[in-house]
């Protein structure tokens, strides 16, 4: 199975220009990709940079024809003349879904500084090897109170999914109470706003629990002792002025950590100012 996550900046290129088509041609020149992970698509921003308001979530459903496009629209708010803003994340898939799961995470007050609402999208994913979680979500930037609460929410749910899948509640067939799969194993990607110094990222892979599979950093896993390959600032010194760094990481659960084949950053495109990273993992 492969897997793209990438912060796109609502398709945004280091040139200024929104190119939807141009995140899709570099995604699909990377890899014949399963599942694609995006963060920041918008849909009627036309304040966001280099804008006209577009409705991303569409556009790039018609960019993935043969895939299904599930949003995870984080801000949600009425326009002036009536139509709806969104902003969010998008999980792009060709593999048959089971059950999605869209979740507002944690956002307690903080007002030293400025913030949005943030959301997680959860699949269940038919995969080839059995049911499958993947998780993307975007974790705020600016206040360092609302992302760790958001990292707590996460392993919160990883602990969650451990006990549906260890004690599968009775359920009604043909009905919202049909029971539906929802396993342990699963894979968590996003822009996490941290970086890998950052306790935040020793702390989402810290123990939840007896029979509850942690998360583990599919780059270290596959490249041991290396550095992480940069995901933000290697193009655009306007935003990013300084030295690159890697804030885009995708964890798996330990139960899943033999089957990650391979963690490749694309550090050549300048289709966004963050870096789009793939994940190869065996059936």
């Amino acid at each position: 199975m492969k897997l793209i996550s990438w912060n796109v900046q609502w398709c945004r290129g280091c040139d200024g220009r929104v190119n939807p088509a141009r995140i899709s041609k570099v995604v699909k020149e990377m890899a014949d990709v399963d599942v694609l992970c995006l963060q920041e698509v918008a849909r009627n921003f036309p304040c966001l940079p280099g804008s006209a308001g577009e409705n991303q979530f569409e556009t790039l459903a018609g960019l993935f024809s043969d895939y299904t496009v599930v949003k995870g629209v984080a801000i949600d708010v009425l326009a002036p003349q009536g139509e709806w803003r969104e902003f969010g994340n998008a999980l792009i898939t060709r593999l048959p879904i089971l059950q999605v799961y869209r979740r507002l995470l944690p956002w307690p007050a903080d007002a030293s500084v400025p913030s949005m609402q943030r959301s997680a999208i959860e699949v269940v994913l038919q995969a080839p090897s059995g049911p499958l979680r993947v998780t993307t979500t975007h974790l705020e930037y600016y206040s360092a109170k609302q992302r760790a609460a958001q990292v707590e929410a996460l392993r919160g749910l990883q602990v969650e999914a451990a006990g549906h899948a260890a004690a599968p509640q009775p359920g009604k067939e043909g009905g919202p109470f049909q029971p539906v799969p929802r396993p342990a194993s699963g894979i968590l990607t996003a822009d996490f706003n941290f970086r890998a110094e950052d306790p935040l990222h020793a702390h989402l892979q810290s123990p939840l629990g007896a029979g509850v599979p942690a998360y583990r950093d599919a780059w270290r896993l596959r490249h041991p002792g290396k550095p992480h390959a940069p995901t933000l600032g290697v193009h655009d010194k306007t935003q990013w002025p300084g030295p690159p760094f890697a804030c885009d990481f995708i964890f798996v659960t330990e139960d899943i950590a033999h089957r990650v084949e391979d963690v490749v950053v694309n550090t050549d495109t300048d289709a966004s100012d963050h870096q789009p990273v793939l994940l190869v993992l065996s059936d």
